[in-house]
């Protein structure tokens, strides 16, 4: 019982400052969970990440996916609900004082703040799973090409996801 009760708290320090989402949040969680607790390594930490992006919905089940692999069903309920609850409960609470504060200036001044943290630490997340990955020189080829045909075309991303599983199959990255 010890155990999910650490993972509620640590999921719910967590969820303070999940500028970004669940995404924004993996060099923390990686810390948390491999480097701190010890509850997973790194290839299991990246295979979780992987599993939770390729089913659908939000970005948040990689948290559920850590509680399960560290608790079962309990560690799963439990690093949810911390991740989600107490910012659901803050938002609610904060959303109507919010909006009664528009167009002053220290309110836009954090809204304009928060995008480049949001973005740094979405970065920062794809750099850590870059490195627990321990990509060769084929899957960064794979990389880069699937950022400029992302960036440079309308081509549908199940195409590139199709591209990587066949060269994946192939065992050429």
């Amino acid at each position: 019982m010890s155990l999910v009760v650490d993972l509620f708290l640590e999921f719910t320090l967590l969820a303070f400052v999940a500028f970004g989402g669940a995404t924004a949040l993996l060099p923390e969680m990686h810390r948390v969970v491999v480097d701190n607790h010890h509850w997973l390594d790194d290839t299991t930490f990246t295979h979780l990440y992987a599993i939770a992006q390729a089913a659908p919905g939000p970005n948040v089940l990689v948290v559920t996916l850590i509680g399960w692999k560290v608790a079962g069903l309990a560690g799963a309920l439990a690093a949810t609900l911390a991740m989600c609850l107490p910012m659901s409960v803050v938002i609610y609470l904060l959303y109507d004082r919010w909006e009664s504060f528009a167009g002053k200036r220290w309110q836009r001044a954090i809204q304009i703040g928060v995008a480049p943290l949001a973005v740094g630490l979405v970065f920062s997340g794809a750099a850590l799973i870059v490195q627990s990955a321990g990509l060769g020189w084929a899957a960064w080829v794979l990389v880069a090409f699937t950022v400029l045909i992302n960036l440079r075309t309308n081509l549908h991303p199940l195409w590139l996801i199709a591209l990587g599983a066949a060269l994946g199959l192939l065992e050429l990255v």
